[in-house]
């Protein structure tokens, strides 16, 4: 049997109000790829964090190579072999792709203050090479895309000689093509002896991976199963505690004819051509394409977060000026960033001030100050009708799991009374469970009358909640399907044309 890298017993961790780990158990060994799953909220990071020096332990034992030990500190932790390659990449982009690996530790010229840039270009190509890696070290960061700035990440984490890497849905904005690529880096990191930790919401992911797979709820430690006799419905059940069938179509029912949406001709240099479509009342419209293909630049440019050179964007009939955010809030419009963090939440405020924000002058009263009493109302209302798991509505935001992150952004263009919702990416890092309430969710608001916009990358997702799709190649429109015509064979076959398609 391999040698066990970590061995963690009876570990507990408290935050205010929560108990987010209770008694967790957890074993990783040499030259294996653990797979660890679980809801948003179940324990999965806050667990990983504590390996990392990130969160200290309040009860248990963490062994690492056979020795009790505390890790105090991020830096302790890559002493004892420790790398964590993050879900939000956290690389800097005016930097080069060797700038990023050994920041903080730069080989340097015979003056104190210069980086020997040449050294390090050679070191990691050397790095490189071990990892039968393509990548170019004195590349700009900003330059690269997703898939190959998580390589860089890989790649900086195990220049400190890591004996245990720990991935964070590593494959979350990664096309098939370039997750194929990621898996063929930890098989051979597998075969060098490197212990693997595996997070993923993908559950179809494990069998291709994984050598077992723990399942968290609740921060608790359910269960740990050898990958090959765990079927993906066993999973699903452990992690939530209940049947979800996620493969289940799930279209809403017909909307009206109203077009509530046009959009017409909208042009922005080689990023968005001739882009035009239309949106119903109580319809979902889904814009599948693979990555780069410009989808979220027309909603960004709907929602006047970026301009246009030309094209017509006409609600209910009327051509309107939509030229900054505000403008599209006036109209009805509200955008759910694919960063929620980032463009979506303010992390560092709580429930009531988040799910207020795009509204603030409803709740104004006639001394022109915040009625706080009717904030609370309504955030309990929002609370409550989407179900949001949280101890008080005046939590933080940044401490709730992502799934209620998610909710919380919806719950504040709900108060804003948004009749046109833009969802981009509405699942992404979310966990089996919370996607199906998403989806309940999605069905909802569309029968209340509501018209969605959604932008995905997982064609299961866009084949179950669309009534049309459209697809886009290279800033273009290259097919518009209904909900009778999809199939991912279609929509690939559209996402990959190079040429506009009349319809």
């Amino acid at each position: 049997m391999s040698e066990v890298l970590i061995q963690m017993e009876g570990i507990e961790k408290r935050f205010p109000g929560v108990l987010a780990l209770d008694e967790c158990h957890f074993e990783l060994r040499t030259g294996e790829v653990h797979a660890l799953v679980g809801e948003n909220g179940a324990g999965k990071s806050t667990l990983m964090k504590i390996i990392g020096g990130i969160y200290s332990k309040d009860a248990g034992h963490l062994y690492i190579e056979g020795q009790d030990v505390e890790v105090e500190n991020p830096r302790m932790a890559q002493e004892l072999g420790v790398s964590i390659v993050h879900q939000e990449l956290n690389l800097m982009p005016h930097l080069t792709v060797a700038q990023n690996i050994f920041i903080g530790r730069e080989p340097r010229e015979k003056i104190p203050f210069m980086m020997d840039d040449k050294t390090a270009n050679k070191e990691a190509t050397r790095l490189f090479e071990k990892l039968n890696l393509e990548l170019a070290p004195e590349t700009k960061i900003a330059n690269l895309t997703i898939a190959k700035q998580q390589m860089v990440e890989i790649a900086k984490a195990l220049s400190f000689n890591a004996k245990i890497l720990i991935m964070d849905e590593p494959t979350a904005a990664l096309t098939d093509a370039e997750i194929e690529d990621l898996f063929t880096i930890i098989r051979q990191l597998r075969e060098n002896g490197v212990g693997i930790i595996h997070i993923s919401h993908r559950l179809e992911e494990l069998k291709l991976i994984a050598d077992r797979v723990s399942v968290m709820r609740d921060g608790r430690m359910i269960d740990t199963l050898l990958t090959e006799e765990a079927s993906i419905d066993k999973i699903i059940s452990l992690m939530v505690g209940r049947t979800i069938y996620e493969s289940e179509p799930e279209i809403p029912e017909n909307p009206s004819e109203e077009i509530v949406l046009e959009v017409r001709n909208l042009n922005r240099g080689k990023v968005l051509r001739n882009v035009s479509f239309d949106l119903k009342k109580g319809e979902i419209v889904g814009f599948a394409g693979l990555m780069g293909a410009g989808r979220t630049e027309v909603a960004r440019a709907i929602f006047g977060a970026d301009s246009f050179t030309s094209g017509e964007i006409h609600i209910k009939g009327k051509k309107v000026q939509i030229k900054t955010p505000k403008d599209a809030v006036a109209h009805g419009i509200g955008y759910l960033s694919e960063d929620r963090k980032r463009y979506g939440l303010t992390l560092g405020m709580d429930i009531v001030e988040n799910t207020a924000m795009a509204s603030m002058k409803k709740f104004l009263n006639k001394y022109i100050w915040v009625d706080f009493k009717k904030t609370t109302v309504k955030t309990k209302q929002i609370v409550e009708s989407l179900k949001i798991k949280t101890p008080k509505i005046t939590q933080k935001v940044k401490f709730l799991s992502g799934g209620n992150q998610q909710k919380v952004v919806i719950g504040k263009w709900l108060t804003a009374d948004t009749d046109i919702l833009i969802f981009d990416e509405p699942t992404r890092g979310i966990d089996v469970g919370a996607k199906s309430e998403i989806y309940k969710l999605l069905n909802d608001l569309v029968e209340r009358g509501k018209s969605i916009i959604m932008i995905s990358s997982e064609l299961p997702e866009i084949l179950r909640m669309s009534h049309r799709v459209v697809v886009m190649c290279e800033g273009r429109v290259t097919g518009v399907l209904s909900a009778k015509e999809m199939t991912q064979e279609k929509i690939m076959k559209f996402a990959t044309m190079r040429n506009d398609v009349k319809h």
